[in-house]
């Protein structure tokens, strides 16, 4: 096995530890998400912490079961800028009623990696972006929604901004590598301070 693995069947978050040249393993963690995320939003957590904690439940659920191999959790949160958390819609009719709210203002995009190795958290980081949408008319959600139903209804926000959902945008402010579902940056340079990629 390798020393590296993701906790996470996310294509995009592959995609991006793939692109930057490492090698790696991916599984599922198979975490109650849901379940966690209204735990803590009931205690008042907010968006951010919450990323971080199902990241965390992530790696630490398979690093207890793979003994030495260094185990990357992630996961993103939004958050409308009155506190309200959005999360992975149910249904297309919740995915046209989310981008109706998000549309025409800003929200705020959380992705958190954290590495586990023998069931413990040893590292961790947060990225955040704010996002503004344009506004969208009815037509143009339905529209979008439709076509990219199959490929939005895993994300949070209902976007892929390396995809379509560019299109959905005014401004955005933070690196592409949060806004797609982690933050790579901070991840590759303490990979290569502990010497799991080349530095």
């Amino acid at each position: 096995m390798t020393q590296l693995l993701l906790a996470s069947q996310s294509s995009g978050r592959a995609a991006m530890l793939r692109a930057a040249g490492l090698v790696f393993e991916t599984t599922a963690a198979h975490i109650d998400e849901d379940a966690l995320t209204a735990s803590l939003a009931a205690t008042g957590q907010s968006a951010r912490n919450i990323a971080d904690a199902l990241a965390e439940a992530k790696a630490i659920k398979i690093s207890s079961r793979v003994p030495g191999v260094t185990v990357l959790g992630a996961d993103s949160t939004l958050a409308l800028d009155d506190g309200t958390m959005l999360t992975k819609p149910a249904d297309r009719d919740e995915a046209m009623a989310q981008l109706g709210r998000m549309a025409g203002r800003r929200h705020r995009l959380f992705s958190a990696v954290v590495a586990a190795r023998d069931g413990g958290p040893v590292w961790r980081a947060i990225g955040e972006a704010k996002l503004w949408m344009r506004p969208l008319s009815d037509a143009f959600i339905a529209d979008y929604v439709a076509r990219h139903w199959d490929s939005i209804r895993r994300t949070v926000g209902c976007y892929e901004i390396e995809g379509a959902g560019v299109q959905l945008f005014d401004r955005v402010e933070g690196d592409p590598w949060t806004i797609v579902g982690m933050p790579m940056l901070p991840l590759l340079a303490w990979l290569r301070a502990t010497g799991m990629a080349p530095a």
